[in-house]
């Protein structure tokens, strides 16, 4: 049975997982098909980074089901890279490269960085008009969770265009007083912003960083497990990502908040477990 919402992580290649997702055995060519038969989505960090080779995506195209969802973010080039409307001859070869993938590429993510003001917003509304594809967006500039002017006329120019306002959760990780080397890190590259659960069409996306401590994101979860519940019942298909400082639990995060939610909705299916102890080796008597 298809799962009323997407749930995922930032990634699927983690070694670490096979301590607790992954068959101990696993090798790392088989994590993605792995990594499917449990969750029905992934974050396209990758592509913000570096362009796949195409036989890259082809090799996903193959093992990816027509049902999962790849949320692949453009190059940091295209929407780092200047006048957002320059840029869409590069968007458009982007979509071409990610073609294989069909429908399951979608949404596709822009996230915008602190550098892009308000007064771009009409860089912004052409870009969406010129890609004329399922998008969503992430904005870190202030002045777009201020509740003012600024905040409005985003708002009105993304629900007007069916666009979904990538909603990022940080409060867990910012909660966190590690000294810990990933946490400083986490905590130095995520924008501190205030939370902004939005559904502007049938398909609301949320960011959740959390706490590296995984009992610590409980209180942080509550509401997102009501949140995605609702919007269950309002009979969207909304997606959630659960990411750690350094990703080695968000695995174990997304299969914790998913029996969470399970709890909120029954009739609710388990995630397939996969895991396996590793089988201590019989030593030969002497």
């Amino acid at each position: 049975m298809q799962r009323p919402y997407y749930l995922g992580c930032p990634s699927w290649s983690e070694n670490a997982w096979r301590d607790y997702l992954y068959p101990h055995t696993a090798r790392p060519n088989e994590f993605l098909g792995l990594y499917c038969q449990v969750f029905n989505a992934v974050e396209g960090n990758t592509t913000f980074y570096a362009r796949p080779a195409p036989t890259t995506i082809e090799r996903w195209a193959q093992v990816m089901p027509e049902h999962f969802r790849f949320t692949a973010k453009f190059p940091s080039d295209i929407s780092h890279g200047g006048d957002l409307r320059e840029q869409l001859t590069a968007a458009d070869t982007f979509v071409q490269l990610l073609s294989p993938l069909g429908a399951r590429v979608a949404p596709l993510w822009l996230q915008l960085s602190k550098a892009f003001t308000p007064q771009r917003l009409g860089e912004l509304a052409g870009f969406i008009d010129g890609v004329q594809r399922p998008l969503a967006v992430e904005v870190r500039h202030p002045e777009f969770f201020a509740k003012g002017d600024a905040e409005r006329r985003l708002n009105r120019l993304l629900r007007e265009r069916g666009v979904e306002r990538i909603c990022l959760d940080p409060r867990a990780l910012f909660s966190c007083t590690s000294g810990e080397p990933s946490v400083l890190h986490a905590q130095s590259k995520k924008p501190n912003v205030p939370t902004r659960p939005a559904a502007f069409s049938q398909f609301p996306q949320v960011r959740f960083i959390g706490h590296p401590v995984l009992e610590a994101n409980e209180a942080f979860l509550t509401p997102w497990v009501e949140k995605i519940a609702q919007w269950i019942e309002e009979g969207r298909t909304p997606y959630i990502f659960l990411h750690t400082a350094d990703n080695l639990l968000a695995a174990a995060l997304a299969q914790r908040f998913h029996a969470r939610l399970m709890l909120r909705l029954p009739g609710l299916a388990a995630l397939p477990e996969l895991y396996r102890e590793p089988v201590a080796e019989q030593l030969g008597l002497l």
